[in-house]
């Protein structure tokens, strides 16, 4: 059985399994899945992918926040979007750091906020499920793949 296919069969598993589970919490199912999203794709492996998404979805909430609240506060429809484009420039130049470098996963966070009204009470919990549930995803398609791999070199032979 190839990666892919490993990988797409405990993905449809616990796609389901994860729908459940956020209705089940009362999650953002929606919110959950760009958690996984942000898993798959960063550009990292592993544990090390898994942090990198938390950190960077979770500064996205931070980061719709700050745009949420400062544009609240202010009041004037053109001053919201001048702190939207600053926001958005210190949400790609803190990828300087490392453990910051996942630009696209900050955009996912500040994103699902966004798309929940600022919810962020509801949206990191989504999101870190989701991000939980997308490392096992590939972890267990991973599994599966090496537990089903034929083992070379262990050909029978006729006498």
């Amino acid at each position: 059985m190839s990666t892919l296919v490993a990988i797409a069969i405990t993905t449809g598993i616990l796609s389901g399994i994860w729908g459940w589970v956020a209705v089940s919490l009362g999650l953002l199912s929606w919110a959950g899945f760009l958690g996984c999203t942000a898993y798959f794709a960063s550009p990292k492996d592993g544990l090390k992918g898994l942090l990198l998404s938390l950190a960077t979805t979770l500064s996205g909430v931070f980061w719709a926040m700050v745009i949420i609240y400062l544009s609240t506060e202010v009041g004037i429809e053109i001053i919201g979007y001048v702190i939207t484009a600053v926001v958005a420039f210190l949400m790609c130049v803190q990828a300087k750091q490392a453990w910051l470098s996942f630009i696209p996963g900050t955009f996912i966070g500040s994103c699902a906020t966004f798309a929940a009204g600022g919810d962020w009470q509801l949206v990191v919990p989504s999101l870190v499920l989701g991000i939980l549930f997308g490392y096992s995803m590939k972890a267990s398609g991973l599994w599966l793949q090496q537990k089903l791999a034929k083992p070379e070199g262990n050909l029978v032979t006729a006498e």
